[in-house]
């Protein structure tokens, strides 16, 4: 058989190693010198890293000879000599140049080759460069303080310059306004809060003379040489915790400062992005949908800018009880703006609470530590909304303590319940007029004609003991005897406990609990129709201090579920619920608060506890936590994953090693080819001569007939192997004739 190898012919046996071959050779005249250009060095005709004395003796030596006469250079490289002596003679550019590579004045000396491409050398205006720049950094690190900056759980935010780089030079009044405070003579003018990661971020600056860490904080070539791809300054970023260089972020975008501090605040620390929304959006694609459990944050912006990074991290920290908007001022919009939300001028930032009540406007610039401050007083309604996050502060909890502390005994909670709806949002409107009727009494003291008609409830208010909430009654709607008989090991049929969670699943349910009245379906569960009622009750929590101070006995193992739930929900506190039937005049619900009041703090009944169901969350995360961070990994995108591939690969494209290896490669393809059609060859060659030596070689059957033919004799020696001896036959050695010779001895 003919080896394969054999049948294939030469250019196509050799194609594998010519493609080799040819890119080793591309590698090395093409690509490879592109990756090293000729450096200032080789233009002056010195060795690298030469001083400057040897710079300058090496240019006066080009210059005798233009002075003089005797030549006369091309325009294009006296720009060239010119351009690298007035570089490497700078202090600041040299060492930059040298240590880094950094030559950020190219784009000069392209534009001087195309301006005096038709003159001589004589008319080129000198010197080429201005002087270098003098820049100032602020909070710049040492490697003795990186080494403690680093690893912090707040981050941290890097900026590598150079003293004598114009663009770091530039950018500085962008970093000033990031990390300077708003104190500062140079902020005190901006319209945009300074100091724009304060509070959440550490930040430094890092001069490249301090060789050491600005080497750690740079790129690496394939050659090992420590370089900036996108020149000075360049932004490095370390993630809360990582104090290494394997968690390091480098910036790549453009140094303006909304893309900046987006950047550091969306990737970085993971802070959610707060939407701009417009006049006709506002409404019903933000207010509307936003929860009407929470408090509506709008931040009207002059520029358009993304929030500052403190203001998206109060929207991350606040947000169970505020949702945060954007709103771009315009001028012919104002007058909208001021009719709804009293708002005059941006920046600004309001407030919306409960409906009917006057928003809170903050005009100006803010720093983080006054908008802080503003959160924590605004997070909540003026008519705050009874919820599993807040039952325990409003102190509206039979497992808690009031908000008066430990020492109270007795304490009250009016709660208006009912399902989201215009007549909802009228009592709730009603509620705030009772409540701040009552502040408003407790606060002055004064003994009007109607001070006498609450007494006990300003009283109460202003020690605490008394909070007016309200209550969602469709959402506050889940059974909470099926979650715990869900999460019970002591049910293992899952049909007798879907059954059990059936039956007790109307009886167990929180607004249900409260409020059982012939017209509770109006008020608590899903809307069933157009009939909503809100109504009005009030809860007398009575802690027994007697039994509080007893000693506790040591658990004993549950036996039935009535056990496991008496002792993980065993309350502080006994209950007693009163609705109110009357009208929503506020006087009059003034005089019933405090007529139970009155009662409940004098009437001694008997301590009755009794099992309280859970308050069910109305969001379990962030929404920004759920879908965001599958698609994200680790705060990178897939646009940033392909950027770093392609880079990758252009890195590597650069490495002179590549083209020996791929020559190296097509050497070595050549002979192992070669090698093999040789072996094929004398292969052939010896098994042709043996065939020629052999007889009657014409006479051999050929690889079509040679089978058949096998088969033919297979078959033939089957047939003939049983057959009789034939009279023609040979006769044997051994044989005999039985029958007499004689034909008549019969």
């Amino acid at each position: 058989m003919v080896p394969f190898s054999s049948s294939i012919s030469l250019p196509k046996a050799y194609l594998f190693p010519l493609i080799l071959l040819s890119l080793a050779i591309l590698f090395q005249l093409f690509i490879i010198p592109s990756s090293f250009p000729t450096s200032h060095y080789d233009v002056l005709g010195i060795k690298h890293y030469s001083s400057i004395e040897e710079v300058t003796e090496a240019y006066e030596k080009f210059s005798s000879r233009w002075s003089s006469g005797e030549e006369e250079p091309a325009v294009k490289d006296f720009i060239k000599i010119r351009y690298a002596y007035e570089l490497l003679t700078d202090t600041l550019w040299k060492r930059d140049y040298d240590a880094f590579g950094v030559d950020e004045h190219l784009h000069t000396l392209e534009e001087v080759k195309a301006k005096y491409a038709e003159e001589t050398f004589s008319k080129v205006v000198l010197p080429l460069l201005n002087a270098s720049s003098s820049v100032h950094g602020f909070n710049v690190l040492t490697t003795e303080d990186f080494k403690y900056a680093i690893g912090s759980s707040k981050g941290l935010l890097v900026q590598v310059y150079s003293s004598g780089s114009s663009r770091s030079d530039k950018f500085l009044y962008n970093w000033k306004r990031i990390i300077l405070p708003a104190s500062n003579n140079a902020c005190k003018w901006m319209s945009f809060p300074a100091n724009l990661l304060d509070g959440i971020a550490n930040t430094g600056m890092v001069e490249l003379g301090e060789s050491e860490l600005a080497t750690y904080l740079a790129e690496r070539t394939s050659a090992g040489q420590p370089f900036f791809r996108n020149g000075l300054p360049s932004l490095v970023a370390f993630p809360p915790g990582c104090r290494n260089s394997d968690c390091l972020v480098r910036y790549q975008g453009d140094l303006s400062l909304d893309a900046v501090t987006d950047w550091f605040a969306t990737r970085i620390l993971g802070l959610p992005r707060i939407n701009y929304y417009s006049k006709e959006t506002l409404g019903q694609n933000f207010i509307a949908k936003s929860g009407h459990h929470k408090v509506k944050v709008l931040y009207f912006s002059k520029t358009g800018e993304r929030a500052a990074p403190f203001v998206r991290q109060a929207a991350r920290d606040y947000w169970a009880h505020a949702s945060f908007a954007s709103i771009l001022w315009r001028e012919e919009e104002s007058s909208i703006w001021w009719n709804n939300f009293e708002v005059e001028s941006a920046p600004a930032f309001v407030f919306l609470k409960d409906p009917g009540v006057k928003p809170v406007v903050f005009h100006g610039a803010m720093s983080s530590t006054s908008f802080s401050e503003i959160m924590e007083q605004n997070k909540q309604q003026v008519l705050p909304q009874l919820r599993s996050i807040t039952s325990m502060d409003l102190g509206c909890d039979a497992r808690g303590y009031s908000r008066a502390g430990y020492e109270a005994t007795t304490w009250y909670c009016v709660i208006l319940a009912g399902r989201p709806s215009v007549e909802l949002n009228k009592m709730r409107e009603t509620m705030v007029r009772v409540q701040d009727t009552l502040s408003n009494k407790g606060d002055s003291g004064a003994d009007d004609e109607n001070s006498t008609l609450a007494p006990q409830a300003a009283a109460a208010l202003k020690e605490k003991r008394l909070t007016f909430t309200w209550l969602d009654g469709e959402a506050q709607q889940l059974s909470y005897l099926s979650t715990r008989i869900g999460r019970s090991s002591l049910w293992p049929n899952l049909i007798w406990k879907l059954t059990i969670n059936r039956i007790l699943e109307l009886m167990l349910k929180y607004c249900f609990f409260y409020v059982h009245t012939e017209t509770s379906f109006e008020t608590c569960g899903p809307r069933r129709d157009m009939t909503d009622v809100p109504q009005i009750i009030i809860v007398r929590y009575k802690r027994n201090s007697t039994k509080q101070d007893e000693p506790k006995v040591a658990k004993r193992q549950p036996k039935t579920i009535w056990d496991t739930f008496e002792e993980d929900n065993e309350d502080l506190a006994s209950q007693l619920v009163a609705k109110y039937d009357g009208t929503m005049e506020t006087q009059e619900i003034i005089q019933w608060v405090s007529k139970i009041i009155k009662d409940g703090d004098s009437t001694d009944l008997p301590f009755f506890r009794t099992t309280t169901p859970d308050l069910t969350p109305e969001e379990s995360d962030a929404i920004w936590s759920r879908g965001s961070q599958t698609v994200l990994s680790t705060g990178q995108g897939l646009k940033q994953r392909v950027q770093g591939i392609i880079t990758n690969i252009h890195d590597h494209t650069g490495d002179p090693r590549l083209g020996p290896i791929l020559l190296l490669a097509a050497v070595l393809s050549f002979g192992s080819i070669y090698l093999r059609r040789s072996q094929s060859g004398q292969a052939n060659q010896s098994n042709g001569t043996s065939q020629s030596t052999e007889p009657n070689q014409s006479s051999q059957p050929t690889m079509e007939e040679k089978p058949s033919r096998e088969k033919r004799t297979r078959r033939r020696a089957v047939s003939n192997k049983d057959k009789p001896t034939s009279i023609a036959d040979d006769v044997p050695k051994d044989a005999y004739n039985l029958l007499p010779s004689d034909p008549d001895s019969d």
